[in-house]
């Protein structure tokens, strides 16, 4: 029986042409069970022939100009450029390039994905952020790392865990009030004396710090929309999502 293709998301963001982007969701594909859809984490459990079958349906549904660049994500702040060899380097938490045809990417279920571009087309970058990340420096990384003026950046942030679900301690909301000036706007009183955190807020007020103001996106919750995305935090046991940026060759 013939699996449904998969489908993704295009950014709502003003890059310029040549600039390619997208977060798949776990509709379509191969995967079944706990990982059920288009699972393309081959870390998580789930059978290996169904996430190349997955992997392989990735690039030839969307065309793309070769295998996307995975990451082995640790929750960290590097950020590598690419292409990028031996295959240790691949060690990162966010990747960018300058050479049209390289697909970087980062997976995701609950953690933001977050893609970079600059005005002239010149690069592109995508960063895994989750809590770790954000409050340790990965997009400031990042944006240093293209070595392009802020103000000629544009960002769009994937599919994460929405403001009414991510639930944080005390500590963590203080220590993020720390980091960045006027940050208390992104938290809000939870359950049992935890509070509420809204990621999306908590990363742009990152960029904006960094003197990028071109933010876009923001506007899913990985959590509450079940059928759509895989979630960490609501299933323990699950899939991964996709978030790939690209220049055309």
């Amino acid at each position: 029986m013939p699996m449904p293709p998969p489908e993704w998301i295009t950014p709502d963001w003003p890059a310029p042409e040549g600039v390619r982007g997208l977060s798949t969701t776990r509709c379509g594909g191969f995967s079944q069970g706990s990982y059920s859809g288009f699972n393309l984490g081959m870390h998580v459990g789930d059978r290996p022939q169904h996430v190349m079958q997955n992997r392989r349906l990735l690039r030839e549904v969307l065309q793309l100009p070769g295998e996307p660049c995975w990451l082995e994500q640790r929750h960290g702040t590097r950020v590598i450029r690419l292409p990028a060899t031996p295959a240790k380097a691949l060690r990162a938490d966010a990747a960018y390039t300058k050479a049209p045809g390289i697909v970087c990417a980062v997976q995701t279920a609950d953690c933001l994905p977050v893609l970079f571009c600059d005005r002239q087309a010149s690069c592109v970058a995508v960063a895994h952020a989750g809590w770790r990340g954000l409050l340790d420096g990965v997009l400031e990384n990042t944006v240093q790392a293209l070595g392009i003026p802020a103000s000629q950046l544009l960002c769009w942030l994937g599919p994460a865990i929405g403001p009414a679900k991510f639930e944080i301690g005390e500590a963590l909301r203080e220590r993020f009030i720390g980091k960045i000036p006027g940050l208390a706007p992104a938290f809000a009183p939870g359950r049992d004396g935890k509070c509420l955190a809204d990621l999306y807020g908590i990363a742009t007020s990152i960029l904006a710090a960094q003197g990028v103001h071109t933010v876009s996106g923001g506007t899913h919750c990985t959590y509450t929309q079940h059928e759509q995305f895989f979630s960490y935090r609501r299933d323990g046991t699950t899939g991964r999502m996709a978030t790939l940026g690209w220049l055309d060759p």
